[in-house]
């Protein structure tokens, strides 16, 4: 069997973490949307056994980031029977897929996945994928699968809990060794608590597992008076300083974290080295987050939480969120961010000594607390290389042109941006009234 992920036009309701990656690179629980897939219809990495539809000025990076993915190629799709499944859907637990073909899958009455042959694959390309699924739908009957849609950034920070302790179980890895556990302290049972032979643990280190499963990948360094709360996952080679996880957190490979993190996701290669809070937040890669930068994610009438997806204010119906970070952006020491904000990539925050815009579109600056004109793409560029550097990776002609793109394609967000901020200072983003009778 192959399998094809394939980006709907809905990846753009994923920004900004979806402007430097697939959809389905975007991670939950202890994996990222597309090993879910993979997973759930038994297809492993090898050459050929799987495909993508991805918009097209990703697909340059994205190859050298998985060499044995076929991207936006036709006569690959058209050379045999084919699993297409979209990037946003998350299969249900145990999905068993349908026998027999063609089928079509739907969660929640739209489609999620088709098994077809090649001739229903002559028409499949990457900026026709609803279209596309639409059609094979009017040709064969769709049943229901089950699972769920990742639609906005925070749906994927709500279901993270629940996707750390379903990935736990599905895993049947050896647990925590007693050699293991002579150098930390273990609050509730040692089979909900699983460490990599390679993990370095510090003394006077707690792992709490009462209210989840920890997992600790390998290489990963934490040092002394940190105390991690589950569900929890800790990537390889990520480092803990003298942190508080408080649960609900996906941390990503390579990443440098103090402080306190709750209901968190950090893609990977980011830090968060010093001490400040950080929670019901997504924060991409290459992103360093300045001491003392702190969000907040609760609202002090409790009410609804806006977040500003490409400048526009979109209700999230859920009280608690926290923040939106795009890759390679940076904040100045002591930046305090709104609850609900978004920041795009690229980005300088500094400080104002006030509660920062909510809005930060890709490629700007925040400079006396208003949205200006960023950095220079040649200076912004030769950061991300002494970045990228430090970890062993590198910032290459490839990334370069991506980033080049995607500042053309922000534009016009930056531009009305700057109109909004050049306005008297004014709090314009929908609050909770309380009316006396």
């Amino acid at each position: 069997m192959r399998l094809c992920l394939a980006e709907d036009l809905a990846a753009a309701d994923l920004e900004p973490l979806t402007l430097t990656r697939p959809v389905y690179d975007l991670w939950l629980g202890c994996s990222s949307l597309g090993e879910k897939i993979a997973r759930a219809f038994g297809i492993g990495p090898g050459p050929n056994r799987r495909g993508a539809l991805i918009r097209n000025h990703l697909a340059e990076v994205q190859r050298r980031r998985e060499p044995h993915v076929v991207f936006n190629d036709r006569d690959w799709l058209a050379r045999g029977p084919l699993v297409v499944a979209k990037g946003r859907w998350v299969p249900p637990e145990n999905f068993e897929p349908p026998g027999g073909g063609p089928w079509i899958g739907l969660c929640d009455g739209r489609p999620a996945c088709a098994w077809v042959g090649p001739d229903d694959l002559l028409d499949l390309e990457s900026n026709n994928v609803d279209a596309w699924f639409d059609r094979v739908l009017a040709r064969y009957s769709g049943d229901e699968i089950g699972g769920e849609w990742i639609d906005r950034p925070w749906d994927l920070v709500a279901a993270n809990a629940r996707h750390l302790e379903r990935d736990f179980a599905r895993d049947r890895r050896p647990a925590v060794t007693n050699r293991q556990l002579a150098t930390l302290a273990l609050v509730g049972p040692s089979d909900r608590l699983r460490l990599h032979e390679s993990a370095r643990i510090d003394p006077y280190t707690v792992f709490d597992v009462t209210n989840g499963p920890i997992v600790v990948g390998p290489g990963v360094w934490v040092q002394p008076f940190t105390r991690v709360e589950g569900p929890c996952y800790i990537g390889p080679d990520s480092q803990l300083f003298r942190a508080n996880i408080r649960g609900a957190v996906s941390i990503g490979p390579s990443c440098r974290i103090g402080g306190e993190v709750e209901s968190t996701i950090i893609q990977g290669f980011s830090n968060k080295y010093h001490e400040g809070f950080l929670g019901h937040a997504y924060v991409g890669e290459w992103v360093n987050l300045g001491a003392i930068t702190s969000n907040s994610d609760l609202r002090n009438d409790y009410g609804e939480v806006m977040v500003p997806l490409q400048g526009d204010p979109i209700p999230t119906g859920q009280a608690k969120v926290g923040c939106f970070i795009g890759d390679h952006t940076r904040t100045g020491m002591g930046s305090m961010l709104n609850t609900g904000t978004s920041i795009g990539v690229m980005c300088n925050v500094l400080p104002a000594g006030l509660l920062l815009p909510k809005h930060v579109p890709s490629f700007t600056a925040v400079m006396y607390g208003r949205v200006a004109p960023g950095f220079a793409l040649d200076d912004v560029f030769a950061t991300a290389r002494i970045v990228a550097s430090r970890r062993g990776r590198t910032f290459d002609d490839a990334d370069e042109r991506l980033y080049r793109t995607l500042f053309e394609q922000t534009r016009l967000e930056r531009e009305r941006a700057f109109q909004r901020s050049n306005q008297p200072l004014r709090d314009s983003w929908p609050v909770l009234q309380s009316h006396s009778g």
